[in-house]
């Protein structure tokens, strides 16, 4: 679908398919499993991935493994779980990707956790360093819970993507609650259609991806249903036919569901023999 392509802040892509680089195996398996999805944009966690425990460059990193002629890097504050961290983070990856002079250092998809043990989002400091970030000059991609009304003041506050969750990051539980990421549309497109809203974590495999485009998101980001697959490359390339058919789905229009059964070959007007 070449005359689908779609913004994200000052970015565009005609992929609509966000993947990680976390959970891999080695480099080249991520590699090869990238190239399979067909993916113009790539996150990494620049504290985890980029830099050591100790702050120190690593002598061999993620970045070196990107084809940056190709991808744009989506950082993210992996592992944040208060508003300031995910501020120092944000930042930091903005002065190393700018020294690389990769564009993906003018935007950053935020993440402030409450706990590790469900990796939900914390609302109260999602929104605070929302509004800070964009203050600072970031485009942000917002990673939220399935809360419509946190997620329009998440966009109030500036962010150029709300990210609403299908489920707890790495579950693998796909599109838990259909209702509310239907409401979270409505709430964010409703008047601006354009709007790009991006689901993110949860998916386990393409069904789940086909899911969240057929419900009418712009976009969907996962890592684990393909790092974490018995095959990721095969799975890297399922995801990439899903987020294709999920979408044309969407946009051809389902028929009505109904309670009870349709005849495909309707009687009305058919004159019985004698």
């Amino acid at each position: 679908m070449v005359d689908d392509r779609y913004c994200v802040g000052s970015f565009e892509f005609r992929s609509r398919l966000f993947v990680g680089t976390g959970k891999y195996a080695n480099y080249p398996v991520m590699e090869e499993a990238i190239a399979a999805s067909e993916s113009e944009v790539v996150t990494v966690a620049v504290r985890r991935d980029v830099l050591s425990p100790e702050g120190g460059a690593k002598q061999d990193n993620i970045i070196d493994h990107l084809d940056l002629s190709r991808i744009t890097v989506l950082p993210n504050t992996a592992g944040c779980f208060n508003a300031d961290d995910a501020i120092r983070s944000a930042r930091l990856s903005r002065e190393l990707l700018e020294g690389l002079g990769n564009p993906g250092a003018k935007w950053v998809k935020l993440e402030v956790l409450a706990d590790k043990k469900t990796l939900l989002p914390e609302p109260i400091g999602t929104l605070a360093a929302t509004e800070k970030l964009v203050e600072l000059g970031f485009e942000v991609l917002v990673y939220t819970n399935d809360d419509p009304i946190l997620a329009k003041r998440l966009k109030d506050a500036g962010a150029v993507s709300v990210m609403p969750a299908g489920a707890p990051i790495g579950s693998g539980l796909g599109i838990l609650n259909k209702n509310n990421i239907r409401l979270c549309l409505e709430y964010l497109k409703g008047d601006d259609p354009d709007y790009p809203v991006i689901v993110d974590a949860g998916v386990g495999t393409a069904s789940d991806v086909a899911v969240a485009m057929e419900l009418g998101a712009d976009g969907v980001l996962l890592n684990t249903g393909i790092a974490g697959a018995a095959d990721p490359i095969a799975m890297a390339r399922a995801m990439a036919h899903a987020i294709e058919a999920g979408r044309l789905a969407y946009r051809a229009g389902r028929i009505p569901a109904r309670a009870y059964a349709t005849a495909s070959s309707p009687m009305e007007g058919v004159i019985a023999a004698s």
